[in-house]
């Protein structure tokens, strides 16, 4: 399996802090973001990984050079000024993530921190995503998505978050013309469009599987927030201070 983490954002809300580093080369616990994500993936068993990259990308390869240090190998690919959003980055990413072709891969958001085992995701999807949901944070009280009975649902409730960590295959992207139409954005090259879009018209078609982690999750997305993630880490050694069920706001 290969995973891309998604490490292209702007970083607007965390300014001051992300004017000179982008948002995943913030240090929380003693090691930045993406670092966090980086050992799960190489105890998970993954060795090529695909980072995004477009705000400051060039601080990314002597932070993280080509993955050795974690058996990794990484490949960095630059998506301009402006960001493709998660579904067009992930899009643009394909060539490098599905293999063999129609193999499943791994996406993760480079801004979260979580205490979620990576190992507890399918090796393969029952359909043609599996999404991990948490309990939805103040910042964000009313969710995305219903899981029901193992499947996620766009309608109904209780309403959970994205976790922003997905288990996907290529397939899910092949109808992603005709769903996204003529969004801005769309008749860029390369194209330039949100996942969620994608995701719904899978959930209607009954194709996108979840679970929900009762564990330590949030959303790097202020200054705030990080320093709080910080100072838990620091307090725990870079465990989780909280139980399961807990958050981490």
């Amino acid at each position: 399996m290969r995973a891309l983490i998604l490490a292209a954002g702007l970083g607007e809300r965390m300014r001051p802090l992300t004017e000179r580093t982008p948002k995943p080369l913030l240090p929380a616990g003693g090691k930045p973001l993406i670092v966090w994500h980086l050992e799960k993936l190489a105890a998970l068993g993954v060795h090529e990984v695909v980072v995004n990259t477009s705000w400051l990308a060039a601080q990314f390869p002597p932070a993280l050079g080509n993955g050795a240090r974690w058996g990794l190998h990484l490949h960095y690919i630059y998506e301009g000024a402006v960001p493709l959003e998660t579904g067009g980055g992930i899009l643009n990413a394909l060539p490098l993530l599905a293999d063999p072709p129609g193999a499943p891969f791994l996406v993760v958001n480079g801004d979260i921190w979580t205490d979620y085992d990576f190992a507890r995701l399918p090796r393969e999807p029952a359909g043609e995503a599996h999404l991990v949901l948490v309990d939805n944070p103040p910042q964000h009280p009313h969710g995305d998505f219903v899981l029901d009975r193992g499947r996620v649902r766009e309608a109904g409730a209780p309403r959970l978050t994205f976790a922003g960590i997905g288990l996907y295959r290529p397939s899910l992207f092949d109808p992603w013309r005709r769903i996204i139409g003529d969004a801005p954005g769309a008749d860029e090259t390369p194209p330039r469009f949100k996942l969620a879009p994608l995701l719904r018209a899978a959930m209607a078609r009954d194709a996108v599987t979840g679970e929900h982690h009762r564990g330590t999750w949030t959303d790097v997305g202020t200054p705030q927030r990080l320093d709080e993630l910080d100072r838990m880490l620091e307090g725990k050694g870079g465990q989780s201070a909280f139980s399961p069920g807990e958050k981490a706001l």
